[in-house]
């Protein structure tokens, strides 16, 4: 080197300063972000005690995702650190939130070893905007609820939404993808249909006598624990339960509901609600209903 840069480094010497490859600082300086401040008398590029700053910051802002055309607003003053930092949370936000959905849909089709078809059609699901998830669920309202002659009902189905967060967990997507299979079924809109319509009054008639037992936490717990108790579900025992928890309400009646509710479904379309609103559910009551709706038809054989 000349005597007149002998205080400067060549771009070898500032690979060696910095521990960064003489590729990665030439393609930096030939765009702009670390321009060399003077030359050689051979033309080569020599830098300063500022450019190993340079370079520095450079690196930084590179390792925390910032491209070359934005480093360079920066270092240019066209910008700053916090407006392209601003910037860039909203990206990575938005990249995470993809990532998480793309991690629930695999764990999915990991879990049930989907077929092709099966695994286009849940990423399809999982990447729904929230108007087309909002679309399917009105759509399933509609099937199942649509045209029940019950003003309670209606305001409640009309207040009635399953969304998912800004930020949902991967088990809120994992949620919602198997809840958007289920909604979209016929067979199942049909059941919860049935269902539905045994336990919506008739007009000018009270509440029937099945709609007071699907979820609640009463009945599921006296069952609960006469079941940990060893009671069987035929005998004196359980019939003395039953007079307990119903009286003289028609049985036939309930049992019908509880048999309707069994078959579509409905505990598990309610714990997949939960999951996806992200709320506490109750635990899984399957088990104490079908105890109880075998035990309605042990009483009541006929």
């Amino acid at each position: 080197m000349d005597d007149e840069h002998s205080d400067l480094l060549t771009i070898g010497r500032l690979a060696h300063r910095t521990g960064l490859p003489v590729r990665t600082l030439r393609f930096w300086s030939d765009e702009g972000a670390v321009p060399p401040v003077a030359r050689s008398t051979s033309g080569y590029r020599l830098y300063d005690a500022e450019s190993v700053a340079r370079v520095e910051l450079v690196r930084t802002l590179r390792e925390l995702g910032l491209g070359l055309d934005d480093v360079c607003r920066v270092l240019s003053g066209r910008t700053t650190v916090a407006e392209v930092a601003d910037t860039h949370v909203a990206a990575l936000d938005a990249r995470i939130r993809l990532l998480k959905v793309s991690r629930s849909v695999l764990s999915t089709v990991a879990k049930r070893g989907s077929t092709v078809e099966e695994t286009t059609l849940m990423n399809r699901l999982a990447r729904l905007s929230a108007a087309e998830r909002k679309q399917i669920i009105d759509e399933f309202k509609e099937e199942v609820f649509g045209g029940l002659d019950d003003p309670l009902l209606r305001d409640r189905i009309g207040a009635y939404g399953i969304e998912l967060p800004d930020d949902p967990t991967p088990e809120q997507i994992d949620a919602w993808i198997e809840l958007a299979e289920l909604v979209r079924d016929p067979g199942f809109c049909a059941r919860l249909r049935t269902w539905t319509e045994l336990n919506t009054p008739v007009p000018g008639q009270g509440r029937p006598p099945g709609a007071s037992i699907w979820w609640a936490k009463q009945i599921v717990r006296t069952v609960a624990k006469a079941r940990e108790g060893g009671v069987a579900p035929e005998g004196r025992v359980a019939a003395e339960l039953l007079s307990d928890l119903f009286g003289d309400t028609d049985r036939a009646a309930v049992l019908r509901s509880l048999e309707a509710g069994i078959e579509a479904g409905a505990e598990h379309y309610r714990r997949l609600v939960a999951r996806v609103r992200g709320q506490e559910s109750y635990p899984d009551a399957t088990e104490e209903l079908e105890w109880l709706a075998h035990a309605l038809r042990a009483a009541d054989p006929t």
